[in-house]
């Protein structure tokens, strides 16, 4: 078994009115520093096997203060990075709302191209590609965690989830949350979904429970169109 801790990144100044997409330079804010370091301090109990970022400042800021102090350093991997949402990148989403394409985010997100941007279902391919090989590069003993964007983040719970890219509008994450999914042999399980606060404890693998003991299962918002939600808290 394999535990992938999904963590989007805290909020920035853009995080709600604006689409920050790939935008350089986009840092944590204040709030976000302090949603990071919070977050830090939650996961601090669990041993972690590798940290991974997308290359965005905003992400590896997050991932940054949750590798203080532990003997790891931060492993970029660009296949987690935001999407490209081409011409749509630091429009507000306000207006973007009034084009139509939004509807079809909204309701057939596979069918989704960002002009002279990426598909959606590229982004859910990419990303789902890097968990699998993230899983097996580091064996199925790991528990990793992975710093990545909203909309990357719902793609891979909604493989995870043997849902069609379709209904990945129907997952919220919310900045500085964590999704955590457990893979199995037989299949992936989703522990946790837009965390944002309690212990992580029971997250720790339980080794002392055999798979087959357990029939290989060993069970231990909003109009949110792109950019993973508009969620300011």
């Amino acid at each position: 078994m394999t535990t992938v801790l999904l963590v989007r990144h805290g909020l920035t100044e853009l995080t709600g009115p604006v689409l920050a997409g790939r935008t350089p330079g986009v840092h944590l804010d204040e709030r976000g520093r302090e949603q990071a370091g919070a977050l830090a301090r939650r996961l601090a109990p669990l041993e972690l096997d590798a940290i991974v970022s997308s290359p965005l400042e905003r992400c590896r800021e997050t991932a940054a203060a949750i590798a203080r102090g532990r003997a790891l350093s931060m492993e970029i991997d660009e296949r987690f990075e935001e999407c490209g949402y081409g011409e749509w990148t630091g429009r507000p989403l306000g207006d973007l709302a009034k084009e139509p394409l939004w509807q079809v985010v909204q309701a057939h997100p596979s069918a989704a191209v960002f002009p002279g941007g990426e598909a959606m279902a590229e982004v859910q391919s990419r990303a789902v590609r890097a968990v699998r090989e993230w899983n097996e590069r580091l064996g199925d003993k790991a528990t990793y965690l992975v710093c990545s964007h909203g909309d990357v983040i719902k793609a891979i719970v909604a493989d995870a989830l043997g849902l069609h890219l379709d209904q990945f509008q129907r997952i919220t994450v919310d900045p500085a949350s964590l999704t955590v999914i457990r893979y199995t042999p037989l299949r992936p399980f989703l522990l946790r979904a837009n965390d944002v606060g309690g212990e992580v404890g029971n997250l720790a693998p339980r080794s002392e429970v055999p798979e087959e003991a357990s029939g290989g299962e060993n069970i231990t918002g909003s109009d949110a169109a792109v950019g993973g939600g508009a969620g300011t808290t």
